[in-house]
């Protein structure tokens, strides 16, 4: 049976372990991941790294696509998912309901944890910009907390350093031991969307296809939608 190389995104992490597991007990192929941001992993594809499957953002997959590293017709949105917030389990849910009422949460909260922007994670850069836009990056600054790269913000919950966590949804649910509070209000939310696709350096091009397709079944939609993502 082959090896399958495959790039993902922690977005999809909560997910994507589950269903890789599937795959490999029901094909009998063996799966070998890499995980990190999606624009981590695409500077490690434009870098002359490949892999068998891709599993990024939809604009990571379109930036590749756009360069000749995605193979043609092969690429396939799976699902999405908002920017959420999340506090350590068991303790007080803030109010988020509205702008003006995720802005006092943010002012009176100690210590917050989001992806750091320089990491390039999509709710990171989007939350720091976000912060510039309601006018408290400078009084949040003091209090923010990052991550290693390629990590799971929740997790500072966990250890006591944050008393709030940001990220995307299924990020947040993938770390045991938080709550979800809710998506950021209204507007003020971003969805991002995931897609996976076959590259054109593929010696399994097969088995990748059909990882897609097992990808885009009823059976892993529910998976999709149990870890916090809104299959497609």
């Amino acid at each position: 049976m082959a090896e399958i190389s495959i790039y993902s995104t922690i977005g999809v992490r909560s997910a994507a372990e589950e269903l890789f597991q599937r795959f490999e007990t029901t094909s009998g192929h063996k799966l070998a991941i890499t995980w990190g941001t999606a624009p981590m992993l695409v500077k490690r594809i434009e870098g002359g790294e490949t892999a068998d499957v891709l599993i990024l953002s939809r604009a990571g997959i379109d930036q590749l696509k756009a360069q000749g590293k995605i193979a043609p017709g092969s690429d396939v949105t799976l699902a999405g998912s908002g920017v959420a917030i999340a506090v350590k389990a068991g303790a007080p849910k803030p109010d988020i309901s509205t702008a003006e009422a995720l802005k006092r949460t943010l002012l009176d909260c100690k210590a917050i944890a989001y992806s750091e922007p320089s990491a390039g994670g999509a709710s990171g850069v989007y939350f720091a910009k976000l912060l510039e836009r309601m006018g408290i990056a400078e009084a949040m600054r003091p209090k923010t907390k990052y991550p290693p790269a390629g990590g799971f913000s929740a997790e500072l919950l966990v250890t006591g350093e944050a008393e709030l966590a940001v990220q995307q949804k299924p990020e947040l649910l993938h770390v045991k031991g938080t709550d979800i509070v809710g998506f950021l209000p209204g507007d003020l939310n971003m969805v991002t969307e995931f897609a996976a696709a076959v590259t054109p350096e593929s010696r399994q091009a097969e088995v990748g296809k059909s990882l897609i397709g097992f990808l885009q079944s009823s059976d892993a939609k529910a998976v999709f939608r149990s870890k916090g993502l809104d299959p497609h």
